[in-house]
């Protein structure tokens, strides 16, 4: 088991694509130690606990030094792992640097090129302010973090040189692409509960085959899940239809999930009180988030298109499925190849509709 908490919604950034961006400056909810520490005793055995946010640096170290020590009193084995801008650490490093030296402290931080990911002035972060916290990282922590990179229509001609960027610095990056629930079209139009279109998967494995071509597929995180998930090995988010048997997510407020992107929209949430009393759930089984269509059950292409069940209903909501599938029939063979295996293993032909289609051979 794991657990991804979200202590706070605040953020010192105003990134455009994330829903963060949308919660008010005044909002104190936090989550309450006691909600972790009841969750660590009904699941002992959780190996990781994923920190974000909001930032995970708007709260205090003290907060997760008395999660260290909660986790040492019970000889629990759980690591915990941050994910932050780390913009406070840069300005304040000797406030974190000891937490983050602790040997069950692990961080990765955030990058990438265009103007959505905003410091607190609207001003973007730019390449040369990010060398700045890695190389402050690498001084006072011991390593350069890998870093997460979120894809928009924004900025998605610089997916190359964002991998490009990894390698340089000796690092992974974790290409993601961007959920509806956070993307929007500008900052005066971030208000609470906003959803713009998500980015559409099926671009998203263009770019991923980009990177494989360039020969950068050691330096991208995605890029080998998908290589992974189409030679049918062990994948994580967003890469794992049963992550609702492993994975749970405490927001706010005690709010309780499965998945982090569905906990934003409050979507598909867990009665905490009942699975803490020995209740188990798997709420993302819903016959609405099994495929984007039935004949996806027939495609070569299945367990990357339906890999995650937040994508299927953000695809469908927005109506992109037909485009998403269209693009993904004709990348089909490039993918297999990719993968290493034999391309002739689909046959395209089209179908009644016009639609290019792919059937096994």
């Amino acid at each position: 088991m794991d657990l991804i908490v979200k202590p706070t919604e605040k953020c010192n950034f105003k990134c455009t694509f994330c829903s963060s961006t949308s919660i008010a400056e005044d909002n104190n909810d936090k989550v309450d130690l006691e909600y972790i520490y009841r969750f660590l005793e009904r699941y002992p055995q959780t190996q990781t606990i994923i920190v974000n946010g909001g930032d995970p640096l708007m709260m205090s170290p003290n907060y997760y030094w008395k999660l260290i020590e909660y986790l040492d009193k019970h000889d629990l084995p759980a690591t915990i792992s941050f994910t932050s801008n780390l913009w406070p650490f840069y300005v304040k490093p000797e406030k974190w640097a000891p937490l983050f030296r602790h040997p069950r402290m692990g961080v990765t931080t955030s990058f990438q090129y265009g103007g959505g990911r905003l410091k607190h002035d609207l001003t973007p972060f730019t390449e040369e302010e990010f060398w700045k916290v890695s190389d402050a990282m690498l001084e006072h922590v011991g390593y350069r973090p890998d870093f997460i990179a979120v894809i928009t229509e924004e900025n998605e001609d610089s997916v190359i040189q964002t991998v490009e960027l990894a390698k340089r610095m000796g690092v992974e990056a974790k290409v993601n692409y961007a959920y509806g629930s956070g993307e929007v079209k500008d900052f005066k139009s971030i208000t609470m509960g906003n959803r713009g279109k998500p980015f559409v998967l099926a671009k998203m494995y263009r770019h991923y085959l980009e990177i494989h071509r360039h020969g950068l597929t050691e330096w991208e995180y995605n890029t080998k899940q998908m290589l992974a998930k189409l030679n049918a090995q062990p994948t994580t988010c967003p890469l794992n239809r049963s992550c609702d048997e492993g994975i749970r997510t405490i927001q706010p407020s005690g709010r309780y999930y499965s998945c982090g992107a569905f906990g934003d929209d409050d979507q598909y949430g867990i009665d905490y009180e009942e699975e803490m009393n020995g209740g188990f759930v798997r709420p993302l089984q819903q016959p609405e988030l099994l495929s984007l269509k039935d004949s996806c059950f027939t495609c070569p292409m299945f367990d990357i298109c339906n890999g995650c069940k937040k994508t299927i209903s953000e695809l469908k909501e927005t109506r992109q499925v037909e485009f998403h599938c269209q693009q993904m029939k004709e990348l089909a063979p490039e993918l297999l190849a990719a993968a290493g295996r034999d391309p002739s293993e689909v046959t395209s032909y089209v179908d009644e509709s016009g639609m290019i289609a792919i059937t096994e051979v």
